[in-house]
């Protein structure tokens, strides 16, 4: 008889650029009012930057949380190593 063993399996994390993103700034959490000059800074920090993430889904959860928006619709490429 043959004996089985379980190995777990680590998901392996994956480099992405975002190419494009759309955040919900209109949204009722805002707690002040959006300046021109911020909603520029949010994009540009995020737009071309990379990104370890899992997969698209992930990729998403790591943007949201680490800006504290969420976002609408994203574009991104995954990066081979």
């Amino acid at each position: 008889m043959r004996s089985l063993i379980k190995q777990s399996i680590q998901p392996q994390m994956m480099t992405f650029q975002v190419t494009q993103i759309e955040f919900d700034l209109d949204c009722d959490a805002a707690d002040e009012e959006l300046t021109p000059e911020y909603e520029k800074e949010l994009y540009d920090e995020i737009i071309g930057s990379f990104w370890e993430a899992i997969d698209g889904d992930d990729l998403v959860e790591e943007i949201t949380s680490a800006t504290g928006w969420c976002i609408k619709s994203i574009d991104y490429r995954h990066v081979l190593k």
